[in-house]
């Protein structure tokens, strides 16, 4: 069986090796990912976004609360307009992702403090730029109300820590506990990379099955495993194993080790995850093969459950606040018990037992061929390609 077992990794072996797509699709496009993802949210988050100013008091007061927002890391004035509807035109034209409006008589009624209305405007077609802006602009706005306050009460003879403590009197102490930095990097790239990868091995899977049909090959895997079905299933799928286990752990040292994510979980557990990731993909792509044994439908719809992951995995809207049949047909991806493994053991460092039920799933999904590995055995003995 051994002996058998290497003829058919042998050979599986030389099918990688001499078909171009292999390649492209186990090696190639995996680097490609990881590369161009990771450089295109390099600097963690957005910064010096485009702001407007609509300022018609045009006071020192107002003024200086523009230039406190043109300092914030995250925005950038670059241009007065004369009127909101000129404003709201350039953002309308992508010129500009908000705007803040100073209306006449801003300082008098703040001096006077009967509540002027200062209004800020911003798009949420892009969520985290207008989360971004909505922050640095209400921060403006309740700077310059505290700003004249505390002058009002300095001149009244109120203490430094009276002014303080009216002005404020509950302190906030946050904390972004692991990612400080709020790095869109830490979070999007660690989800959308091994999602990527997931896709390939689904289709990479299906691919090498339908094409032994298409290529009239299928008697050729059965001589060299000597009809035994695990023989086959276990020789074809252990060269793609290495290959994208070796791609999985390239990922997890580049990420890790060279652009510094954090990993307080360990070493361990990033090996861990790696391994069920490509196992669990492997299985549920060859139980789609041996449901349909056919190289166009099994692919279409590996393709189309792992473009679906990305939806149900959690990452930009949590999974319990889906409806509920959105929330159980969530278990059904493995990118979904990837990322909760993930985000538990690796980026927070909790122990394994916290995810047991996500690990049996992903084992779940291992062992899917158990269930079509008789009908893939019958493809490939009695099965014709047909276009």
């Amino acid at each position: 069986m051994i002996k058998e077992l290497y003829n058919t990794a042998r050979r599986e072996t030389g099918i990688i090796l001499t078909t171009p797509v292999y390649i492209i699709c186990m090696v190639v496009l995996p680097l490609f990912v990881m590369v161009f993802f990771t450089t295109l949210m390099q600097q963690g988050q957005p910064d010096s976004m485009p702001v407007g100013i609509v300022d018609l008091d045009n006071t020192s007061t107002t003024r200086s609360m523009t230039r406190k927002l043109d300092a914030f890391q995250n925005t950038s004035i670059v241009a007065h307009y004369n009127s909101v509807d000129e404003a709201r035109q350039a953002m309308q034209e992508n010129k500009i992702y908000g705007f803040m409006y100073f209306p006449k008589g801003t300082t008098d009624r703040l001096l006077a403090s009967r509540q002027p209305k200062i209004s800020f405007y911003y798009s949420y077609t892009s969520l985290t730029a207008g989360a971004l802006l909505y922050k640095d602009m209400k921060t403006i706005a309740t700077l310059g109300s505290a700003g004249v306050g505390s002058k009002t009460m300095s001149a009244k003879g109120y203490t430094e820590r009276q002014t303080k403590t009216f002005l404020q009197p509950i302190a906030i102490d946050m904390h972004a506990v692991t990612n400080p930095w709020t790095n869109y990097n830490f979070y999007l790239s660690t989800m959308l990379i091994p999602g990527c990868m997931l896709l390939f091995v689904f289709l990479i899977t299906a691919y090498s099955f339908g094409t032994e049909l298409k290529f009239d090959r299928a008697h050729k895997l059965l001589a060299a495993a000597n009809g035994n079905t695990w023989t086959m299933l276990l020789g074809k799928l252990l060269p793609q194993t290495i290959i994208f286990l070796t791609m999985f752990y390239i990922y997890s040292f580049y990420v890790y080790g060279i652009l510094g994510f954090p990993h307080e979980g360990g070493i361990w557990n990033i090996l861990l995850l790696g391994l069920l990731a490509v196992t669990s993909a492997q299985g549920f792509g060859t139980f789609m093969f041996g449901l349909m044994p056919s190289l166009r439908m099994s692919m279409s719809v590996c393709s189309l459950w792992a473009v679906l992951s990305f939806s149900l995995v959690g990452t930009a809207f949590p999974v319990f606040a889906m409806d509920t049949p959105l929330e159980g047909i969530a278990q059904l991806f493995p990118l979904r018990h990837y990322f909760r493994i993930y985000q538990t053991c690796v980026f927070n460092s909790f122990p394994l037992c916290y995810v047991w039920i996500n690990i049996v799933a992903m084992l779940a999904f291992t062992l899917l061929p158990l269930l079509v590995a008789d009908n893939i055995r019958k493809a490939m003995r009695e099965y014709k390609y047909m276009e």
